[in-house]
Parts: structure tokens; sequence; C-alpha cells
């Protein structure tokens, strides 16, 4: 049976007594759980799906929004628990920490604001007439000053002690100018917490590699080209506070 710590005891006593659904709730369902759990007080709609959450605009009180809802049962995760209410949960626990600490060091990342089980509300970035859009899904009118957005914002996730293990136009969005990140459930830390930091310092090179290659492919689009292997380099040598890789 799940008894993780994140759990609140009505969820552990619905598990042992089988009144947990199996079944993904339908929209009016996750409205109504939304606000009984109090992360909004009013839903105004589903604006994104992935493949492990959807994304819901909401309001709290008067300000805007925006809360993630891990799916329980419809997603892409394999493994675990037959019940996953504790693992998805466990997603929202993490994103919302890592949002928590990329907020804190300076980081353009929306501002977390509550988590409850498996939902996470945050700032909402857009305006009236619905959210920001992706960098996919934009023509930037000043490409090379947006390219140095992101790169600037790379380099303040790493300052902030985080590295985005799947950075791509997907998952920035354009927002008054700014190159915000988000989907920060695919970072992890890299400052002094977790494992090894050799091993922690050779994973984030990778990830950053990978991620500054997605960019330099989308910007190529507006003859823009990213010196991947420097930034790299530049990156790891502030992250690398011992000299480990060294």
């Amino acid at each position: 049976m799940p008894n993780d710590p994140y759990l609140d005891a009505s969820v552990r006593w619905k598990i042992r007594s089988g009144l947990v659904e199996f079944d993904e709730p339908r929209y009016p369902d996750m409205v109504a759980a939304i606000l009984d759990c109090g992360v909004a007080t009013e839903v105004l709609g589903l604006i994104g799906s992935g493949k492990e959450a959807d994304v819901y605009a909401a309001r709290d009180g008067t300000i805007p929004v925006a809360v993630k809802a891990y799916r329980l049962y419809r997603t892409s995760h394999r493994g675990g628990r037959p019940v996953k209410v504790d693992t998805m949960g466990n997603h929202a626990v993490h994103e919302f920490d890592l949002l928590m600490h990329a907020h804190r060091g300076g980081a353009a990342v929306p501002e977390p604001a509550r988590r409850v089980e498996n939902l996470l509300s945050m700032q909402f970035l857009g305006g009236d007439d619905g959210p920001a859009p992706k960098l996919h899904d934009v023509t930037l009118e000043e490409p090379e000053a947006f390219l140095e957005e992101v790169l600037e914002g790379t380099r303040n996730l790493a300052k902030a002690g985080v590295v985005h293990s799947d950075l791509s136009p997907f998952n920035v969005l354009v927002y008054r100018s700014r190159a915000w990140f988000i989907d920060l459930g695919q970072c992890y830390r890299v400052d002094r917490l977790g494992r090894s930091p050799w091993r922690r310092l050779s994973e984030a090179g990778t990830s950053l590699e990978h991620g500054l290659k997605t960019f330099d492919r989308y910007f190529r689009k507006y003859g823009l080209r990213v010196d991947v292997e420097a930034e790299v380099r530049a990156i790891l040598e502030q992250l690398d506070r011992f000299g480990v890789l060294t």
C-alpha cells in the first residue's frame, strides 16, 4: 500500500478502504478536485496537455495562476505500484521543489504558489487573450536578442543550481520579450545536494549539450548558431566549484 509521507491522511485512508478511483477524472471532476484542494478558487479552462500532466488556467482569488495536474493513469510513466497516486504525487513534489529553488535563485521560471497531492499551482504567464506562446510556435522579430535571452536563461538556471534535462523550444515561453523556462519536472539539482559531484556534473554536461544543440537547430532558420561546446564548458566551469572535472 502506498504510504509515502507526502500523502494526506485522507488519501491514505481512501487507499486502505478501497475508495480510490482507477479511471482518470473527467474535466468536471478535475475542476472539482482543483477547487476542493484549494490550489485555485476558479478554473477557467484547459490550456495544455503533456505526456504526464494537464495544465489549467485558473484564478486564486483575483490572481491568475496556472494549475498543473499530474495524471494518475493516462500517462507515459511505466513501472511503480499499481496505484499511481504516490508516483505522480512525487512528480508534483519534485517539480514544485525545483520551481521554488530556481525561482529563489533568480532564474526565469514561473513563481510557484501551492502544491497539494498531484496538483501544483504557479504564476500564470500570459494575458486576457490566453497563455504566453511557446518559442516553437512564434516568429521572432529580434531572433539574435532572443537567442541571448535563451542562453542567459540557461546560465541563470545553472547558477540557481538547476539543469533542465529537456531543454527545447517547446519548454520555453515567450512572455514580455523574455524567455521563461517551464516543465521543471524534467530538471535536477546540480548544487551540493544529491549524488557525487563528478557524476552530477557529467550528467549536467550531457543534458546541456543535448538541449543547446536543440536550440542551435531551431535558430538556424534565422541564420544564427549556438557555440554549444563553449556554452557547456563555461557553465560547467561555473558549477565545478572544486575542480572535480579537471
